[in-house]
């Protein structure tokens, strides 16, 4: 059957195309994608090419799709796999295969498999790792966006605090403890915002960073201070531009103890620093931002390491459980995962988009795959919908969400542009 994709040839060299897919084999899966979140990620992938580490070395004449971060239902399944999924299922995905050592993945390294795609193949390595979920949410996107929470989700969990009675980690973030986020008003920081309301080591306080009036505005309208305490937990947002010494004046909102798990979410040297200054006793920071340049490095405090056992990790991606439970904190509605998105467009917006990403202000770009529409601001939906019906049922829609997407949204658009 035909399909329609974006395939990377080369470095930015990103084409929407229709071709055919094979015949499925009887360990595999065909889907018809319904939504996929573009993701930094994917403008790394783009930006490096065939030096991509997941990226194949044949993409000049074997493209790859691309996109990781999709949702969608089965349409056919191979005979292996009929016990186990049935067409009309919705699915999530996780991506980060790591299948028997190597690198290849969902949306980096597969010809038929990404989610910029109206229909693709899944793999049998994904099945034979548990890797295609069953969803039962109402909505797509909120599953689209289960692989980013996905990664927040591991980042809360792989954090770690030791004692000096023994050599055991207690894995996770400290119950009853301090979180800061620096650099947090972004679509990855809120959703750790939105996370710790719920985790189960639930922190007394969370202090969220960032440098940007108009991002901290949006982030109280979408996270409130309110809402945070009716979930028990202190909720602070700090503009560091705007005061002297920001380490001073994040210091003091703790009383002097300092922050027991410290998330770095940009890749900036002097954040960095400011994140290993402002560690408490057995402290944990987690650079969770993923530079682009392999020898970017920032000046820790071994002294503090050797005496004070302040210790330092980094993740990238989650695992399958925190997949897992990401959708299932999102089928309940624990977490919001919508408070990440910021624009929507369809499949044909998603080479510009991605080649475009760093220089796109806001948070998530959430693209539906069986349309076209160019990529639009939930903020520009009232100035669209004065001349178009269907942005003034979009506006009034996030209007009635806090100004984020939602599932009513999304109906709207199927919709309208007829998609089932």
């Amino acid at each position: 059957m035909k399909t329609r994709a974006v395939r990377m040839y080369g470095a930015f060299d990103l084409r929407c195309e229709e071709f055919e897919l094979p015949q499925i084999k009887e360990d595999e899966i065909l889907v018809k994608v319904m939504s996929d979140s573009i993701c930094m990620s994917t403008y790394k992938l783009s930006e490096q090419g065939v030096k991509h580490k997941r990226a194949p070395k044949n993409i000049a004449t074997n493209p790859i799709i691309v996109g990781h971060e999709f949702s969608g239902y089965i349409v056919e399944v191979g005979d292996k796999w009929k016990d186990q999924f049935k067409p009309g299922q919705k699915f999530a995905l996780q991506p980060a295969l790591n299948y028997k050592g190597k690198l290849d993945s969902p949306g980096y390294s597969y010809e038929f498999c990404g989610g910029a795609s109206t229909y693709c193949i899944i793999p049998q390595e994904v099945m034979e790792l548990g890797c295609l979920l069953n969803y039962n949410g109402e909505s797509y996107f909120e599953a689209s966006l289960g692989e980013p929470m996905s990664c927040i989700i591991g980042g809360y969990h792989a954090n770690y605090h030791t004692n000096k009675v023994n050599y055991d980690h207690a894995m996770g973030t400290k119950k009853d403890g301090n979180i800061i986020i620096l650099g947090g008003c972004g679509p990855m920081g809120l959703g750790a915002v939105s996370y710790g309301l719920c985790f189960e080591n639930k922190p007394k306080r969370i202090v969220v960073t960032d440098i940007s009036d108009e991002r901290i505005a949006r982030a109280k309208e979408v996270i409130s201070e309110a809402e945070a305490k009716e979930a028990g937990v202190e909720l602070i947002y700090v503009n560091t531009a705007n005061v002297g010494d920001p380490v001073e004046h994040l210091m003091n909102l703790t009383d002097g103890h300092g922050y027991d798990d410290v998330f770095v979410y940009i890749p900036n040297k002097q954040v960095a620093e400011m994140g290993d200054q402002l560690l408490a006793f057995d402290g944990c920071m987690n650079f969770f931002a993923g530079p682009s340049d392999n020898q970017f490095s920032a000046n820790i405090n071994l002294y503090n390491v050797h005496y004070t056992s302040a210790h330092v990790l980094g993740t990238t991606g989650g695992n399958t459980d925190d997949l897992v439970e990401a959708i299932d904190l999102a089928a309940k509605g624990l977490i919001n995962p919508a408070v990440m998105v910021t624009h929507v467009g369809g499949l044909d917006c998603v080479a510009d988009t991605t080649n475009n990403l760093p220089k796109i202000p806001g948070g998530k770009k959430l693209t539906y795959t069986q349309f076209d529409m160019p990529l639009t601001a939930i903020e520009d939906f009232a100035k669209l919908g004065e001349t178009d019906p269907l942005f003034a049922k979009l506006d009034a829609s996030c209007k009635a969400h806090k100004g984020l997407w939602n599932t009513e949204a999304e109906k709207i658009l199927f919709e309208h542009f007829h998609v089932s």
